[in-house]
């Protein structure tokens, strides 16, 4: 990759670099202002290697024989030249995508607009020729579509480049010339090469576009090139029987091996593609199947070609040849490990980017990394990020942030709100059907949202209460376009948990495997997790949506985090990530952290994770929250004595618990009866869970007055979560406190009674407030100023503590007598060690003021996140399956 900064000081009279957008085995590409015309333009920079064996006067003087060419369907040269030791060459900037983009979001193009692309470019082909200029590298990646008009990139590049280096070529370690789309005469490396030659390349292009894969395939570039020139392509009719005969006798003359059975010329082709009664003699027809003549010159030399060393062909974006079967560990900078909720990771189609979340809790950032950088770039716009799902040009990601489903592009720039009611966070898929299908909020179907301007969201799937189906979440759109895989649950236990597909048009879905999530693998295999994080793969017929084989197992211990959602991402390249260790972010070990911020354990023999955690009014006794397997339950232990005992032993219970004034019984979140519920049970374990408030919405927080005369609860995970309060023991009647269109979340009240303090995203960010209780209508005030979370009053009411939007934990006074009542605040110490979360409390208070904290990292968490990539994982795949 060139040194960026010297290529820009180098062209800094001309060319104003502005950023990267894309790099092939030739050259890197970037999106550059021309500082003399002031438009944008493509600036190619050759790659280092490939400009010292060429030269630099040689490729500026044989270049300049295709800037001449000017045609609607040729992407002209603007400019070209040497600087600083760098060969450049410059093009117009097209806003558009290429054909390869194209082909891998549809794999395969109607056959009208197939002929159509195919006409064009053959017209520009034949104005070259007639021009004495031989493209020579015809492919999907050199045709760009520009408001739906095909134009040809890099044209006469591939002469230029030979041309300058000679028969030096091979130096370079290079071949002009992609293998899939190679002609017989290049892929021998003959000397000749004419204008037949992109025909050649074209048919190949053209059967692509019909079919789904160009007309020969391999596991290496020499098998493809071995394939060229001894087998006949596969007839387009056996692929796609729609296929006009005209066309597929088109296809089939330009396949031909001997460049003297081909059409004489594009122009011939293109009319052979638009002329209904068009054929070819059965012994010329390769699309018939039947035997066709063999050249063995070319066989001979193409032996002895495969025998050589292996090639390495150059390409803008797409590797040609898989790499060998390799799994690794990537390592991240310190500040930019994978953190945050549900599905944290997510690959570009093409393998070129991961992108994923990072931070803490749901204090999460997007963050970009290219494949062969060692940093990656903070995405800005994209805070509390979950759930990252790209589209499928590789350009833009889909997050969940703020109850609402988002889109910005992965160069940069404002997001998108894309659904701001409904979603939820476990996962969305951007589709090739101009859809994204994303998790809905509580347990409910799929959600179908536009990916930009068009029909409104609207609901996907429907759950077959019937059969007990509670949710539906972890969505992933197949390729094709035809159908959604997701995961079915029923009920809390992941165990039960289905692997199901549903079609596109109708929504109607059914089963197909156990398992807690599933991905789609080109060319056709399913990747699934099971709740015991055992990664498998089966084959899978995408067309047919069904499973073909049986399941392999390739991993164990894939980490489950949350509803078990493992990381986990598949590229079209045969690249996959995966993790393993991390444990749920909202994990930690309980810990004592003094207003200086000095930490020391709670206990010595602490051995469990905790995610909650509430101390008793005197302090004496601990409530904690631990997720074990596939539960999550609440654990009381006795801080002088050391003893602790479970207090549920049913169903999932989210912590989030409170204790009584008098520290008898505990309050809890728990899914154990018909509905989600807050219970209320004797800290001590004996009797029965008593339901203390069921409502019609879900509640996720809950806690008594210190007087004991209110229950004050938070409803709602939505855009509109808000603060509510019921008397304990008069009538039922439920006081509003924060009812409005945003989300407030961790409601505490003042131990005197008086004071509201909780957590609102009015502004766009979350911030603390603070208002009289229970009278809210008489004053409202803001209390931070730096972004706020988690607020909670002190033992005796003197202070008002949160976090800030720096991490920091913050003091304020709180002044009895003063309206608004809070006074001068201070940054006690950094929090960024400890769990955090924006939208339940993740700490508590001592009365001796001490902080009660959950430390990450420390030895009774499950270690930290481990990044793990494989290389051409389906041959792994493959030889499991053969065994």
């Amino acid at each position: 990759m060139p040194d960026i900064e010297r290529l820009s000081a180098a062209l800094a009279d001309r060319y104003r670099l502005e950023r990267e957008l894309g790099q092939g085995g030739m050259a890197t590409v970037y999106l550059a202002q021309d500082l003399k015309h002031d438009r944008k333009v493509a600036l190619k920079v050759l790659k280092p290697e490939l400009a010292a064996v060429i030269g630099a006067e040689r490729f500026v003087v044989e270049i300049k024989t295709t800037a001449a060419l000017q045609h609607p369907h040729i992407l002209p040269l603007f400019d070209s030249g040497t600087a600083d030791g760098f060969l450049y060459y410059v093009m117009p900037f097209i806003d558009g995508e290429t054909l390869r983009a194209k082909l891998d979001r549809e794999t395969q193009l109607g056959i009208d607009e197939a002929v159509k692309t195919t006409v064009a470019v053959a017209d520009a082909l034949d104005y070259a020729h007639r021009h004495g200029v031989v493209h020579r590298d015809i492919k999907p990646e050199n045709i760009l579509l520009h408001d739906g008009r095909p134009m040809v990139a890099d044209f006469g590049i591939a002469l230029a480049l030979s041309a300058a280096a000679g028969g030096r070529m091979t130096e370079t370690g290079m071949s002009l010339g992609t293998p899939h789309y190679m002609s017989p005469e290049q892929a021998t490396a003959e000397k000749e090469i004419t204008a037949r030659s992109d025909v050649y390349s074209l048919g190949s292009v053209l059967y692509e576009m019909l079919t789904g894969s160009p007309p020969h395939t391999g596991a290496s570039a020499q098998q493809i090139i071995m394939k060229i020139v001894t087998e006949e392509a596969a007839p387009v009719t056996k692929l796609r029987k729609s296929v006009p005969p005209n066309v597929v006798a088109a296809v089939a003359k330009s396949l031909e091996k001997l460049p003297a059975d081909r059409f004489e010329s594009a122009k011939a082709f293109a009319e052979a593609l638009q002329n209904p009664s068009f054929t070819v003699a059965a012994t010329a027809g390769a699309a018939y199947g039947l035997p066709a003549r063999r050249d063995w010159r070319i066989i001979g030399l193409a032996t002895g070609l495969v025998a050589m060393t292996a090639l390495a062909v150059w390409g803008i974006a797409r590797p040609v040849a898989p790499r060998p079967f390799a799994r690794y560990q990537m390592a991240l900078p310190e500040g930019q490990q994978v953190g945050g909720f549900y599905a944290r990771i997510a690959l570009t189609p093409n393998g070129s980017r991961l992108v994923y979340t990072s931070g803490r809790g749901n204090l999460t950032t997007l963050w970009v990394r290219e494949r062969d950088h060692f940093e990656a770039t903070m995405l800005a716009g994209t805070d509390a990020a979950a759930s990252p799902s790209v589209s499928p040009d590789g350009n833009r990601v889909a997050f969940y942030a703020g109850a609402a489903l988002h889109a910005i592009s992965l160069q940069g720039g404002p997001a998108v709100t894309l659904m701001d009611t409904l979603v939820g966070a476990a996962g969305s898929a951007w589709s090739t059907d101009g859809y994204v299908y994303a998790d809905g909020e509580g347990p409910t179907p799929l959600l179908r949202v536009p990916a930009g301007a068009g029909a409104p969201p609207a609901w996907f799937t429907s759950l077959d209460s019937a059969s007990g189906e509670t949710d539906h979440l972890f969505p992933d759109a197949l390729p094709n376009g035809r159908g959604v895989l997701f995961t079915v649950r029923y009920g809390s236990d992941p165990a039960r948990s289905m692997i199901a597909v549903a079609d596109a048009k109708t929504g109607a879905h059914h089963l197909l495997v156990n398992g807690v999530y599933a991905r789609y693998a080109k060319p056709g295999y399913l990747l699934i997790v099971s709740s015991d994080g055992i990664l498998m793969a089966a084959p899978f017929d995408q067309g047919a949506m069904k499973l073909t084989g049986d399941l392999v197992a390739l991993v164990t211990g894939v980490t489950l985090r949350g509803p078990s959602a493992p990381d986990l991402a598949v590229a079209n390249d045969g690249m996959l990530v995966y993790t393993i260790g991390g444990g749920d972010e909202l994990g930690g070990e309980p810990v004592w952290v003094t207003r200086e911020g000095t930490a020391q354990p709670v206990a010595a023999d602490w051995t469990h994770t905790g995610q909650e955690l509430a101390l008793s009014p005197d302090g004496s006794e601990l409530a904690v929250s631990i997720h074990s397997g596939r539960e999550t339950q609440v654990w009381v232990r006795q801080l002088s004595r050391g003893t602790v005992s479970k207090l549920t032993f049913e169903g999932t219970n989210n912590g989030r618990q409170g204790w009584t004034p008098d520290g008898a019984r505990l309050l809890y979140l728990s899914n154990q009866g018909p509905q989600p519920a807050v219970y209320s049970r004797r800290a001590d374990g004996t009797a029965n869970a008593e339901p203390l408030l069921m409502r019609p919405g879900v509640v996720q927080e809950a806690l008594v007055t210190r007087d004991g005369q209110w229950l004050v609860f938070r409803e709602g995970g939505g855009a509109a979560s808000n603060l509510y309060a019921r008397r304990m023991r008069a009538d039922t009647a439920v006081v509003p406190l924060a009812d409005t269109k945003f989300r407030e979340t961790t409601p505490t009240v003042s131990p005197d009674g008086r004071w509201l303090a909780y957590a609102s995203d009015e502004t766009g960010r979350p911030e603390v407030y603070i208002r009289p209780f229970p009278d809210v209508e008489r004053g409202k005030w803001l209390v931070s100023a730096e972004g706020g979370t988690e607020p909670r009053f002190s033992r005796n009411g003197s202070e008002l503590f949160y976090r800030n939007g720096k991490g920091e934990m913050v003091a304020a006074e709180v002044a009895p007598g003063s309206t608004p009542p809070i006074g001068r605040q201070r940054a006690l110490f950094s929090a960024a060690a400890y769990s955090a979360n924006a939208y339940h409390q993740l700490y508590d208070v001592a009365p001796d003021g001490r902080f009660l904290m959950l430390r990450q990292g420390g030895d009774t968490t499950a270690g930290s996140t481990r990044l793990f990539v494989v290389e051409n994982f389906l041959e792994d795949v493959k030889a499991k399956m053969t065994k």
